[in-house]
């Protein structure tokens, strides 16, 4: 197996401003931003993929407000795509202008390649105050990956592989090298912490109940109402909270409440027949059968039908 190269950000390396931040790099610094120009909201789309999925309504309330009084003051920064203009930075001005009835919006037109949208998207969310630490900690994956050319997974493995050899606790002998090396620097282009305190306090934010990540992903509730109910252990009643969290619009105490009173009675037994027919299913998908034991399954299963609908 051939040595892995030292690698650094194609886009980067060798850049006269490589020791500036990502985005003022790519955009050759403030003097070579470029000249505003009005372009129509109707020829303008949000970028798939970006860092942020929840606006905060009340936040987003009074921007539009601001917007309707004043127009939007910052310029978005958009790309060339195929039928108008990608938006790289600026997503909660564009909506709010959309919201507010304006026609055109000011934006700054950059030829940027797919990875050095990313870059820029990525690294212009990081440094505002108000992502979410789960929008944050994905955000910070997402700018790793893409600095260090790997899956998301395989930055998280080596990102405990890094904390493991930093305890002592495992020689992975990952320290020093050229990845290691580019997460350090990253970390400390962002000054959002240490990358010890990140594997420490936000990795353990991906293990929380797959249902919670989707309903914050989606933008649909806000984190810290999620986080509350995913205090709740029964999948159910957990599922159920989050259904009248969103479509309700319970505040805080609310859930806090609710959580406290659900967590407090008796939990119901484990829905082991669930779990058997799913185990049945995958190793019914593995294996082939002949044709008499098909036969088998098939009148199982439509005796297992019958019962059900009795």
């Amino acid at each position: 197996m051939s040595a892995k190269k030292e690698r650094s950000n194609p886009i980067l390396a060798k850049h006269p401003m490589r020791n500036a931040s990502p985005v003022t790099a790519l955009l050759g610094g403030t003097s070579q931003a470029g000249t505003p120009t009005q372009v129509l909201l109707s020829d303008l789309r949000p970028r798939p993929g970006q860092p942020r999925r929840y606006f905060d309504p009340e936040a987003m309330e009074a921007l539009v407000t601001s917007v309707r009084e004043q127009g939007v003051l910052q310029p978005l920064l958009v790309r060339e795509v195929q039928g108008g203009y990608e938006i790289v930075a600026g997503e909660r001005r564009y909506r709010a202008a959309l919201e507010a009835g304006l026609s055109r919006v000011p934006v700054i037109i950059r030829r940027l390649s797919d990875e050095e949208a990313q870059l820029i998207a990525l690294t212009e969310n990081l440094q505002r105050e108000d992502l979410n630490p789960l929008e944050e900690t994905e955000g910070v994956l997402g700018l790793l990956a893409l600095r260090l050319e790997q899956p998301v997974e395989d930055v998280v493995t080596l990102l405990y592989r890094m904390d493991n050899e930093a305890k002592g606790k495992a020689t992975h002998n990952v320290m020093g090298k050229p990845d290691a090396v580019l997460v350090e620097e990253t970390f400390n282009s962002l000054s959002r912490g240490t990358w010890q305190s990140f594997v420490a306090n936000r990795l353990p934010l991906l293990k929380l109940p797959e249902d919670v990540l989707e309903v914050i992903r989606s933008g649909r509730l806000d984190y810290t109402k999620a986080r509350a109910i995913a205090r709740l252990r029964d999948a159910r009643a957990r599922a159920r909270l989050l259904q009248r969290a969103v479509q309700e619009g319970l505040s805080l105490s609310q859930i806090r409440q609710e959580v406290g009173r659900l967590a407090a009675k008796p939990q119901p037994e484990p829905d082991h027949y669930g779990e058997r027919v799913k185990a049945l299913g995958r190793a019914l998908a593995r294996r082939e059968l002949d044709e008499e034991r098909r036969k088998r399954v098939d009148e199982l299963l439509s005796e297992l039908e019958r019962l059900l609908q009795a």
